[in-house]
């Protein structure tokens, strides 16, 4: 039996990567992927494994420690057979250190697309402008760097529209708000109903869901027409206090990059579910309250439905540019 190995940071994996293990993967009988983590890495080991394991079944897929310098090629070797259990037949790599390395090792070195010529692209590409190597990305990655906005604030303010006005105008997906949802199905008066903290855990567990699943099928940006955060303020609201336990789900959801906050001054449209248009002021104030103090960037849109929708096309573009947020403010068109 042929057993290969690869090393290398994956950081975070895209086609070159995924290419190099399929070379080694059809080169050898039995292949392992050693993912170099260190503390300073932004994207943890584990989830860049989890995802090499996703995209590369049968493939053994390990987590190391990185302490060593890269052009120790005998340590490396020491390190590499370690993990092999002292056996090792074949070293895969796109880099110059391999054939020192393989030769450290005492086996054979198969060098792939060292030019890059095949898939122009590198974890650096990637994470200096994710948008630029979108195509190079598997659903997965993807999924982790798309740019997430969310529409949050009063009732019946155009959050929907918008989202759907900006999902059509940047062709991308958008998550609808399951509190609705949950609201028709399982709330037969809304005005008589007693929430509970079961409730909001289910709404605030399936938002999440939701949009994760949206996120891996995104083009690059995905909106959202609530989170997990908007419920946390909708349950403050209904319960009176704060939930430690949907504040902890969304202080451990992937970052919303830009929030957008409707003001209040549209016609009210009662549904039938809706609180009414007298709360509408003080809710539109307890968003941006939280949002400051939980240091989330935002800014206010208001207008007609398509004044609306360019001052967000706006601010997304600048931040599609560049890619990420600032500092939790208001952003100032």
């Amino acid at each position: 039996m042929k057993r290969g190995l690869i090393v290398g940071k994956f950081y975070p994996p895209h086609a070159g990567h995924h290419f190099l293990i399929d070379t080694g993967k059809a080169n050898c009988d039995d292949l392992t992927v050693l993912v170099c983590d260190r503390p300073e890495h932004l994207i943890p080991g584990t989830l860049r494994a989890a995802w090499l394991r996703k995209a590369h079944p049968g493939v053994t897929v390990k987590v190391i420690h990185d302490t060593l310098d890269d052009r120790d090629s005998p340590s490396w070797a020491s390190e590499a057979l370690r993990h092999m259990d002292g056996k090792l037949d074949i070293v895969f790599t796109s880099e110059e250190y391999g054939k020192p390395w393989s030769e450290a090792i005492g086996c054979e070195h198969h060098l792939v697309d060292i030019d890059r010529e095949t898939y122009p692209c590198s974890g650096t590409k990637v994470r200096n402008n994710p948008f630029a190597v979108w195509d190079y990305l598997n659903p997965d990655v993807r999924a982790y760097f798309a740019l997430r906005i969310c529409i949050v604030g009063a009732e019946s303010t155009g959050k929907t529209t918008l989202a759907k006005d900006l999902a059509k105008h940047y062709k991308t997906t958008w998550v609808p708000e399951y509190g609705r949802q949950y609201t028709k199905e399982f709330v037969k008066n809304v005005w008589n109903y007693t929430w509970t903290k079961t409730d909001f855990m289910k709404i605030a567990k399936t938002q999440a869901l939701l949009e994760d699943e949206a996120a891996s099928s995104t083009n690059k940006l995905l909106v959202c027409d609530t989170d997990v955060f908007a419920t946390s303020i909708w349950y403050k609201r209904y319960m009176d206090e704060r939930s430690p336990e949907t504040e902890a789900i969304a202080a451990k959801r992937p970052p919303i990059m830009l929030y957008i906050v409707p003001d209040p001054l549209t016609p009210f449209d009662q549904d039938g579910i809706r609180d009414g248009e007298a709360i509408r002021p003080w809710m539109h104030q307890e968003f941006i309250h939280s949002l400051e103090m939980w240091g989330k960037d935002y800014v206010l849109v208001s207008g007609n439905r398509q004044e609306r929708v360019e001052q967000a096309t706006k601010i997304i573009d600048a931040y599609m540019a560049k890619g990420t947020g600032v500092s939790g403010k208001e952003i100032t068109l």
